[in-house]
């Protein structure tokens, strides 16, 4: 039973009763109207009613799973065709970055060659057989595939970027015990922990073009479902360890609704309306390789890449592969904070330099844990702990007027949290309304989407800063793009306006992509009918989104 069932039900309750009560009224030759006292007590019993069945309603959780977020699907398809219609998929607005030589991840400034793993074909000298054995020995809970598809990812981590997998296997060693200690927790496979490898090559402040953030990349408003707290001063995804039991949980929700771990990886990539629609379309088959060819394009290697950085993972030694050491506290004491703390206030009286606060505790945006608000998780290096209990009782009084002055503290706070959010006009809306959800200003809204007025249509999604704090580049972006480009000429289309964009050396339609904000490389492709494929000289039509 779901809550919108359920509502009907009360629905038709109340109407029956109505029905009956007119009924009853018909029946009698002189009705007698009932006085005030007799309304005030049948008033009552109906606010009693109601109340009972909104704690019933809240003690099912609907909200918490992803049952509801494909019910939501359901329920909002304004075409009526019994069809979950998810809202439409591009790199720009997926959870995931995919592969680990995006350049949002920051574990070292070096340039990672990119690879169009559609059309790229990997050799090595290691045979298919070899392969074969070692996925076989590794004795998975999670069925692993061995195809063409996942042999290029197998390659591609084991052997095309040793450098930059050393450093993420360095981070292993101190991630890993811990998502599998979590994973434990919620029975799911210790395996998905190489997730994280794909989704942000373990870097806990990684964000993506869509607003994803953490070492799981989740988005805002999955965020929320699954209890990571973000405000002004906290953002829990940046937490690796509030954000892996989250994505525990919605390992372990997606899991119940699809009973394979396969589309439960998938669906982590790309949501499980997606999911279920590539099962729909396959003709009700629910095994990745069948719906593999219905699957969004960027999802189709999301499993075959999970199997590749698991493989990898495990047979590094194999390939010759070193982990780097990485400078991470062997032991870690955790401290329940009540009051207002800011780091520097540990860093100058306990001794432990910010940027070791900074990597244990990377979710607060501002250095600033608000203890007075709920109670929050401070976390120090062991050898640290004798000296933080020593000092304790001076800590939270140290320089407060100084790191906790009300006029920074409010200028905080105005700021909103500062989230990126890709927002669909709906029927009825007007940019004033808009901004007054999201505590912006109409002019800010116009700025961030170059609107030259103040009209919106149905469907047009604007990009809105929540709370008005936006990147400083944000806001001319798209602008120089399509006016000042000096490789491009904004042409007007049939279909609207589009830029002529000459292909230079080196570029590849991911790069040309990111460049203009809401293009993906699939949208280009598919405005000029052509492939991934393109040359130097090559002249290709970019639509311009308004």
């Amino acid at each position: 039973m779901n809550s919108r069932y359920l509502l009907l039900c009360i629905a038709s309750v109340f109407m029956f009763i109505a029905f009956c009560d007119k009924t009853e009224a018909a029946d009698r030759k002189t009705p007698r109207k009932k006085n005030r006292t007799e309304l005030a007590l049948e008033n009552q019993k109906l606010v009693s009613l109601i109340d009972s069945l909104e704690t019933e309603l809240k003690k099912m959780k609907l909200e918490d799973s992803l049952s509801a977020e494909i019910q939501e699907i359901y329920e909002n398809d304004t075409e009526q065709t019994n069809e979950f219609k998810p809202f439409e998929y591009s790199p720009e607005v997926t959870d995931s970055l995919l592969n680990i030589w995006y350049l949002h991840s920051k574990i070292n400034d070096e340039d990672i060659e990119e690879y169009d793993m559609d059309s790229v074909i990997f050799q090595s000298d290691v045979p298919d057989q070899v392969y074969i054995e070692r996925i076989k020995a590794m004795n998975s809970y999670i069925t692993l595939p061995y195809n063409e598809i996942v042999k290029n990812y197998i390659i591609l981590y084991s052997e095309k970027m040793p450098e930059r997998i050393g450093r993420i296997l360095g981070l292993c060693n101190y991630y890993m015990p811990i998502f599998q200690e979590i994973f434990n927790l919620y029975e799911i496979p210790e395996e998905l922990k190489a997730m994280a490898v794909i989704e942000s090559a373990l870097n806990p402040t990684a964000v993506s073009r869509a607003g994803a953030k953490g070492m799981w990349q989740f988005m805002y408003g999955t965020a929320k479902i699954y209890g990571l707290k973000i405000d002004s001063f906290v953002d829990e995804r940046m937490d690796p360890v509030a954000s892996a039991h989250a994505a525990a949980k919605y390992l372990k929700d997606s899991y119940n609704i699809f009973g394979d771990w396969n589309l439960a990886i998938a669906s982590y990539n790309c949501g499980a309306g997606n999911v279920n629609k590539a099962i729909r379309r396959s003709g009700g088959k629910r095994a990745f390789w069948d719906i593999y060819p219905y699957l969004p394009r960027e999802t189709r290697g999301y499993v075959p890449a999970f199997v590749g950085a698991l493989y990898t993972m495990t047979y590094y030694k194999e390939h010759g592969i070193v982990p780097e050491a990485i400078e991470m506290p062997v032991h870690v004491d955790t401290f329940k904070i009540n009051r207002m703390l800011h780091l520097k206030q540990v860093n100058e009286l306990v001794g432990i330099s910010m940027d070791e606060l900074h990597n244990l505790n990377p979710q607060y945006r501002h250095d600033i844990i608000p203890g007075n608000e709920r109670e929050y998780i401070l976390r120090i290096p062991y050898t640290y702990t004798n000296a933080f209990i020593d000092n304790e009782d001076s800590l939270y009084t140290y320089k407060s007027e100084e790191y906790f002055n009300p006029v920074t503290l409010k200028k905080i706070k105005d700021g909103g949290d500062g989230e990126r959010i890709i927002y669909r006009v709906k029927s009825g809306d007007v940019l004033g309304r808009i901004a007054i959800n999201y505590r912006v200003t109409v002019s800010q809204i116009k700025k961030w989407n170059n609107l030259r007025s103040n009209n919106i249509r149905i469907g047009q999604r604007l990009v809105i800063y929540r709370g008005g704090k936006a990147p400083a580049s944000s806001a001319k972006s798209a602008k120089s793009k399509t006016s000042s480009d000096k490789n491009s000429d904004v042409k007007p289309s049939a279909d609207g306006e589009y830029i002529v964009y000459t292909v230079k050396s080196g570029d590849t339609l991911y790069t040309i992509a990111k460049d203009y904000p809401g293009i993906s490389a699939q949208n280009i492709m598919s405005y000029n009918g052509i492939g991934s494929n393109i040359k130097p000289g090559m002249k290709i039509k970019i639509p311009v989104k308004k």
